[in-house]
């Protein structure tokens, strides 16, 4: 298989760790024989810094042009502490999931039973849950109008949805249902907001249309506490941008860390895949950022992007091994449990590498 790969590393930890996503998929495409071109290009504070737009017209045509796109994380402290910077890293984000279509955001809390321990949740609340969400991507707040008063006193930021753009991730949610546990949740906050009755009113309708899959409603306040009481009732959750930027951060501390966490935002054509742990600059250049969730970014792009099932099963099972084998980063790892070995940035990258050759070898 040829394919084309833009990688964006970002701003923080981003280029750290996309270092090891990009490795971890050329070593697939040598044991495999496949062919994927790497190319790479600015976005967010990094692109600022060096042309003054967080999305140059450079990386947007690079990205039209690629078949997958490899992202590490945006962001960085000088903006979070002035908010009223004009030209901020966030833009860049927000305007190439516009452009490319990508309309739906899939987040699958995959919890490895070796790290049930790193998580903040009982072991025996957690165990066996395989939750899979579908988080819309180009509505809701943070495309509707904004509004800054001339005395700074008074915003608002227009909450707006339209029929469609609920109805096309509906499908592909309820589509991934039947081939999962056939169960759908769908959180929204219609008892109080008019885009959320859009949402449900909606999403009824689409249900309709696959009567072999359960869905339930739920209000985003309740969701939130179900999530962390019992997240094993959850199969397949679809939500709206803001709800669903929220919870899946939550849902992080179900996998132990926000450094074990893949998404992939899917349209109708080139897909994006990032871990959603943002762009940590309080470590950033320390070597302890934690690569696993951008190598299982790219277990998503060979298993979602390209239809790679095998590919992206080889890349999930050498980090189970990994983990079985006791190495840890600081972020899911115990510090007073000496059967845990603690490793850096690079060093788990490079033994991830290992151990995938190693797989590769035996298998």
């Amino acid at each position: 298989m040829r394919k084309n790969i833009l990688v964006i590393p970002g701003d923080g930890i981003g280029p750290e760790v996309t270092t090891w996503g990009k490795a971890a998929l050329e070593k697939i495409a040598e044991i495999f024989g496949h062919d994927f071109i790497f190319d790479e290009a600015l976005m967010g504070h990094a692109a600022i810094e060096v042309t003054g737009n967080p999305l140059p017209d450079e990386t947007l045509e690079k990205a039209r042009n690629s078949d997958a796109i490899l992202f590490g994380a945006i962001g960085h402290a000088k903006y979070d502490n002035d908010p009223s910077l004009k030209v901020r890293p966030e833009q860049g984000l927000l305007k190439i999931r516009k452009d490319l279509g990508l309309f739906a955001n899939l987040r699958p809390i995959l919890l490895f039973d070796e790290l049930l321990e790193a998580s903040s949740i009982k072991p025996e609340i957690l165990r066996g849950t395989d939750i899979l969400f579908f988080r819309e991507l180009t509505g809701d707040v943070y495309f509707g109008e904004k509004f800054r008063s001339e005395d700074r006193n008074t915003a608002s930021d227009l909450m707006i949805y339209h029929r469609y753009e609920v109805e096309r991730i509906a499908h592909k949610a309820y589509q991934a249902a039947q081939k999962r546990n056939k169960r759908l949740c769908s959180v929204d906050k219609a008892n109080v907001l008019e885009s959320s009755r859009l949402w449900r009113e909606t999403v009824q309708e689409i249900a309709k249309q696959y009567p072999d899959v359960e869905t339930e409603h739920m209000f985003i306040d309740n969701a939130a506490m179900q999530l962390i009481k019992n997240p094993k009732k959850f199969d397949v959750v679809l939500t709206a941008n803001l709800f669903g930027d929220i919870l899946t951060d939550e849902a992080s501390q179900i996998a132990g860390s926000m450094g074990m966490l893949a998404s992939a935002s899917v349209g109708e054509s080139t897909g994006f895949f990032e871990p959603i742990h943002g762009s940590a600059h309080d470590i950033a250049g320390k070597n302890l950022a934690n690569p696993l969730a951008s190598i299982l970014s790219a277990a998503l792009m060979l298993e979602i992007g390209f239809g790679l099932k095998e590919e992206a099963k080889l890349l999930v099972d050498t980090i189970n091994e990994v983990l079985k084998e006791g190495f840890r980063t600081n972020d899911i790892a115990d510090q007073n449990t000496e059967r845990y070995k603690v490793l850096g940035t690079t060093e788990m990258g490079a033994l991830v590498l290992k151990f995938l050759s190693q797989k590769s070898i035996n298998s």
